[in-house]
């Protein structure tokens, strides 16, 4: 049975990640490790996934050195969501983000960098807004990387630093940057706003 770790995983797209790892691999155990800030909520997650004897559940945050340490020391695969997140709030809380996206994904690459030899796989969520404006189009792995706000730099930040460990160290990293997400278990500010984008479109598509 393999056990998975995943940081920021009582958040908006950790929670539903967990809903397909629990009910696609059915022999495997979940740990989650989870500050519960801003948008996390342990309601997000699913009943019947917090009553299964294969889910762990560990309330702290990603600088928790030790901590982190030892739950990667009992798993195969890492999945790092973990992140403070939404442009606005970067704007008057830029220290924070700094210190939980940055030296908190180090906190993790350090931990899966100490416990290698047993990790299969170590995943950190990044984001599309690393990119900033698109200088092309489509965007694609190769568009240069020109954060604008807080928020994206620090999160381009913790990106290169991954990058810079499976350089450096090898580690099993993956990056992905996903764009745009929307759908249960989102906070009702994004769903408010992606809402409000559709309807300006669909006005505009009406001419």
């Amino acid at each position: 049975m393999k056990t998975i770790l995943v940081t920021g995983g009582a958040g908006f797209i950790g929670s539903n990640f967990l809903k397909h790892i629990f009910k696609k691999y059915q022999d495997y155990r979940i740990i989650v490790l989870d500050a519960l800030t801003n948008a996390g909520s342990i309601e997000n997650i699913l009943l019947e996934i917090r009553n299964s004897e294969r889910f762990e559940f560990w309330y702290s945050d990603v600088n928790n050195l030790d901590l982190v340490s030892d739950l990667v020391d009992r798993s195969d695969v890492v999945v790092h969501f973990a992140a403070e997140t939404h442009i606005a709030r970067s704007l008057y809380l830029n220290r924070v983000f700094f210190v939980t996206d940055v030296l908190g994904t180090q906190s993790v690459a350090n931990a899966v960098l100490k416990h290698a030899n047993k990790i299969e796989r170590f995943i950190y969520i990044s984001t599309s807004e690393v990119y900033g404006s698109a200088i092309y189009e489509p965007m694609d792995e190769n568009h240069p990387l020109n954060p604008t706000t807080p928020y994206a730099a620090a999160k381009a930040g913790a990106d290169r630093l991954v990058h810079s460990y499976m350089a450096s160290y090898d580690i099993p990293g993956v990056i992905i940057r996903p764009f745009k997400n929307y759908g249960p278990s989102h906070h009702l500010r994004i769903k408010r706003q992606v809402l409000s984008v559709l309807r300006q479109e669909f006005l505009l598509m009406r001419g």
